[in-house]
Protein backbone atom coordinates (compact mmCIF):
# COMPACT_ATOMS: atom_id res chain seq x y z
CA UNK A 1 0.00 0.00 0.00
CA UNK A 2 1.24 3.48 -0.83
CA UNK A 3 2.18 5.73 2.04
CA UNK A 4 0.35 9.04 2.54
CA UNK A 5 3.44 10.85 1.31
CA UNK A 6 3.58 8.68 -1.83
CA UNK A 7 -0.07 9.49 -2.53
CA UNK A 8 0.56 13.21 -2.11
CA UNK A 9 -0.04 15.49 -5.08
CA UNK A 10 0.55 19.23 -4.80
CA UNK A 11 -2.45 19.90 -7.02
CA UNK A 12 -4.64 18.91 -4.07
CA UNK A 13 -3.07 21.78 -2.10
CA UNK A 14 -3.85 24.12 -4.99
CA UNK A 15 -7.50 22.99 -5.03
CA UNK A 16 -7.89 23.58 -1.29
CA UNK A 17 -6.33 27.03 -1.43
CA UNK A 18 -8.67 27.92 -4.29
CA UNK A 19 -11.61 26.76 -2.16
CA UNK A 20 -10.34 28.70 0.88
CA UNK A 21 -11.71 31.97 -0.41
CA UNK A 22 -15.34 32.86 -0.88
CA UNK A 23 -16.46 35.46 -3.41
CA UNK A 24 -16.72 37.89 -0.51
CA UNK A 25 -13.08 37.30 0.42
CA UNK A 26 -13.69 35.21 3.52
CA UNK A 27 -11.10 32.56 4.41
CA UNK A 28 -12.88 29.27 5.14
CA UNK A 29 -11.10 27.49 7.97
CA UNK A 30 -11.91 23.90 6.93
CA UNK A 31 -10.18 24.44 3.59
CA UNK A 32 -7.37 26.37 5.28
CA UNK A 33 -6.75 23.40 7.59
CA UNK A 34 -6.93 20.97 4.66
CA UNK A 35 -4.47 23.11 2.70
CA UNK A 36 -2.00 23.01 5.57
CA UNK A 37 -2.38 19.25 5.93
CA UNK A 38 -1.32 18.93 2.32
CA UNK A 39 1.66 21.21 2.87
CA UNK A 40 2.71 19.13 5.90
CA UNK A 41 2.61 15.97 3.79
CA UNK A 42 4.80 17.70 1.23
CA UNK A 43 7.33 18.77 3.88
CA UNK A 44 7.35 15.31 5.50
CA UNK A 45 7.99 13.66 2.14
CA UNK A 46 11.34 15.48 2.04
CA UNK A 47 12.62 13.90 5.25
CA UNK A 48 13.18 15.05 8.81
CA UNK A 49 14.83 18.36 7.95
CA UNK A 50 11.51 20.24 8.16
CA UNK A 51 10.27 18.44 11.27
CA UNK A 52 10.86 21.53 13.43
CA UNK A 53 8.16 23.28 11.42
CA UNK A 54 5.82 20.42 10.51
CA UNK A 55 5.49 19.16 14.11
CA UNK A 56 4.52 22.62 15.32
CA UNK A 57 2.09 23.04 12.44
CA UNK A 58 0.44 19.69 13.21
CA UNK A 59 -0.10 20.72 16.85
CA UNK A 60 -1.68 23.99 15.69
CA UNK A 61 -3.94 22.16 13.22
CA UNK A 62 -5.13 19.91 16.05
CA UNK A 63 -6.11 22.98 18.08
CA UNK A 64 -8.05 24.38 15.13
CA UNK A 65 -9.82 21.08 14.49
CA UNK A 66 -10.80 20.97 18.17
CA UNK A 67 -12.33 24.45 17.85
CA UNK A 68 -14.17 23.43 14.67
CA UNK A 69 -15.66 20.48 16.58
CA UNK A 70 -16.48 22.41 19.75
CA UNK A 71 -19.94 23.67 20.78
CA UNK A 72 -18.86 27.08 19.42
CA UNK A 73 -17.99 25.60 16.01
CA UNK A 74 -20.21 28.03 14.07
CA UNK A 75 -17.92 30.89 15.15
CA UNK A 76 -14.97 29.08 13.56
CA UNK A 77 -16.38 28.71 10.06
CA UNK A 78 -14.16 31.42 8.62
CA UNK A 79 -11.16 33.42 9.71
CA UNK A 80 -13.31 36.54 9.80
CA UNK A 81 -16.01 34.99 12.00
CA UNK A 82 -13.36 33.57 14.34
CA UNK A 83 -11.65 36.95 14.81
CA UNK A 84 -14.99 38.70 15.36
CA UNK A 85 -16.04 36.12 17.96
CA UNK A 86 -12.78 35.92 19.91
CA UNK A 87 -12.00 39.64 19.84
CA UNK A 88 -15.62 40.56 20.61
CA UNK A 89 -15.70 38.20 23.60
CA UNK A 90 -12.16 39.03 24.79
CA UNK A 91 -10.93 35.46 24.22
CA UNK A 92 -7.54 36.63 22.96
CA UNK A 93 -4.45 37.55 25.00
CA UNK A 94 -3.72 40.91 23.38
CA UNK A 95 -1.95 42.49 26.36
CA UNK A 96 1.61 41.12 26.61
CA UNK A 97 1.90 42.34 30.20
CA UNK A 98 -0.91 40.13 31.44
CA UNK A 99 -0.72 36.44 32.25
CA UNK A 100 -1.69 34.31 29.29
CA UNK A 101 -5.29 33.13 29.70
CA UNK A 102 -6.00 31.89 26.18
CA UNK A 103 -2.82 30.23 24.84
CA UNK A 104 -4.92 28.06 22.51
CA UNK A 105 -7.14 30.79 21.11
CA UNK A 106 -7.94 30.47 17.43
CA UNK A 107 -6.45 33.88 16.69
CA UNK A 108 -3.11 33.02 18.27
CA UNK A 109 -3.03 29.57 16.67
CA UNK A 110 -3.78 30.80 13.16
CA UNK A 111 -1.21 33.58 13.57
CA UNK A 112 1.50 30.92 13.96
CA UNK A 113 0.22 29.12 10.86
CA UNK A 114 0.03 32.46 9.05
CA UNK A 115 3.68 33.21 9.75
CA UNK A 116 4.75 29.74 8.62
CA UNK A 117 2.69 30.12 5.44
CA UNK A 118 4.60 33.28 4.58
CA UNK A 119 7.90 31.41 4.90
CA UNK A 120 6.67 28.57 2.70
CA UNK A 121 5.19 30.97 0.17
CA UNK A 122 8.52 32.79 -0.24
CA UNK A 123 10.47 29.53 -0.39
CA UNK A 124 8.19 28.03 -3.05
CA UNK A 125 8.38 31.24 -5.06
CA UNK A 126 12.16 30.98 -4.86
CA UNK A 127 12.00 27.40 -6.14
CA UNK A 128 9.73 28.47 -8.98
CA UNK A 129 11.85 31.37 -10.23
CA UNK A 130 15.37 30.06 -9.52
CA UNK A 131 17.71 28.39 -12.05
CA UNK A 132 18.15 24.60 -12.07
CA UNK A 133 21.42 24.75 -10.16
CA UNK A 134 20.11 27.03 -7.39
CA UNK A 135 21.02 26.00 -3.85
CA UNK A 136 17.85 25.11 -1.98
CA UNK A 137 19.60 25.77 1.33
CA UNK A 138 20.10 29.40 0.29
CA UNK A 139 16.53 29.75 -1.01
CA UNK A 140 15.10 28.30 2.19
CA UNK A 141 17.39 30.32 4.48
CA UNK A 142 16.52 33.56 2.69
CA UNK A 143 12.80 32.84 3.08
CA UNK A 144 13.27 31.86 6.73
CA UNK A 145 15.32 34.96 7.57
CA UNK A 146 12.64 37.15 6.00
CA UNK A 147 9.83 35.56 8.00
CA UNK A 148 10.07 33.06 10.87
CA UNK A 149 13.55 33.95 12.09
CA UNK A 150 12.25 37.09 13.78
CA UNK A 151 10.15 34.95 16.13
CA UNK A 152 12.82 32.36 17.03
CA UNK A 153 15.64 32.47 19.55
CA UNK A 154 19.28 32.65 18.45
CA UNK A 155 19.80 28.97 19.30
CA UNK A 156 16.85 27.86 17.16
CA UNK A 157 17.95 30.10 14.28
CA UNK A 158 21.41 28.55 14.31
CA UNK A 159 20.04 25.00 14.44
CA UNK A 160 17.65 25.71 11.57
CA UNK A 161 20.40 27.22 9.43
CA UNK A 162 22.51 24.09 9.91
CA UNK A 163 19.53 21.83 9.13
CA UNK A 164 18.87 23.66 5.86
CA UNK A 165 22.32 22.61 4.65
CA UNK A 166 20.98 19.06 4.34
CA UNK A 167 18.15 20.02 1.99
CA UNK A 168 17.80 18.04 -1.25
CA UNK A 169 18.28 19.59 -4.67
CA UNK A 170 15.76 21.80 -6.42
CA UNK A 171 14.91 18.92 -8.75
CA UNK A 172 14.06 16.64 -5.79
CA UNK A 173 11.78 19.32 -4.32
CA UNK A 174 9.92 19.74 -7.59
CA UNK A 175 9.62 15.99 -8.16
CA UNK A 176 8.23 15.58 -4.60
CA UNK A 177 5.18 17.56 -5.70
CA UNK A 178 4.13 14.56 -7.82
CA UNK A 179 2.71 16.59 -10.70
CA UNK A 180 5.06 15.38 -13.44
CA UNK A 181 8.33 16.85 -14.66
CA UNK A 182 10.21 19.71 -13.02
CA UNK A 183 8.84 22.01 -15.70
CA UNK A 184 5.28 20.92 -14.93
CA UNK A 185 5.90 21.48 -11.21
CA UNK A 186 7.15 25.00 -11.90
CA UNK A 187 4.06 25.67 -14.02
CA UNK A 188 1.80 24.35 -11.28
CA UNK A 189 3.51 26.57 -8.69
CA UNK A 190 2.85 29.53 -10.96
CA UNK A 191 -0.83 28.69 -10.72
CA UNK A 192 -0.90 27.86 -7.00
CA UNK A 193 1.20 30.62 -5.46
CA UNK A 194 -1.15 33.53 -6.31
CA UNK A 195 -3.93 31.77 -4.37
CA UNK A 196 -1.61 31.15 -1.40
CA UNK A 197 -0.48 34.76 -1.53
CA UNK A 198 -4.07 36.00 -1.68
CA UNK A 199 -5.03 33.98 1.39
CA UNK A 200 -1.96 35.32 3.19
CA UNK A 201 -2.67 38.94 2.22
CA UNK A 202 -6.32 38.80 3.35
CA UNK A 203 -5.26 37.23 6.67
CA UNK A 204 -2.51 39.81 7.15
CA UNK A 205 -4.92 42.70 6.56
CA UNK A 206 -7.54 41.26 8.91
CA UNK A 207 -5.02 40.71 11.71
CA UNK A 208 -3.54 44.18 11.21
CA UNK A 209 -6.98 45.78 11.45
CA UNK A 210 -7.53 44.13 14.83
CA UNK A 211 -3.96 44.62 16.13
CA UNK A 212 -3.39 40.85 16.29
CA UNK A 213 -0.10 40.52 14.42
CA UNK A 214 2.03 40.55 17.57
CA UNK A 215 0.00 38.25 19.82
CA UNK A 216 2.28 36.74 22.50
Amino acid sequence: MDSPETDFNFKAVLVNFKQCLTEEGEVLLDHYIASWKGLVRFLNSLGAVFSFISKDVVSKLQIMEHLRNSPQYEHYTSLQSMVAYEVGNKLVDIDRRSRSRYPNSGCRTVLRLHRALHWLQLFLEGLRTSPEDARTSTLCSDAYNATLAAYHSWIIRQAVTVAFCALPTRKVFLEAMNVGSSEQAVEMLGEALPFIEHVYDISQKLYAEHSLLDLP
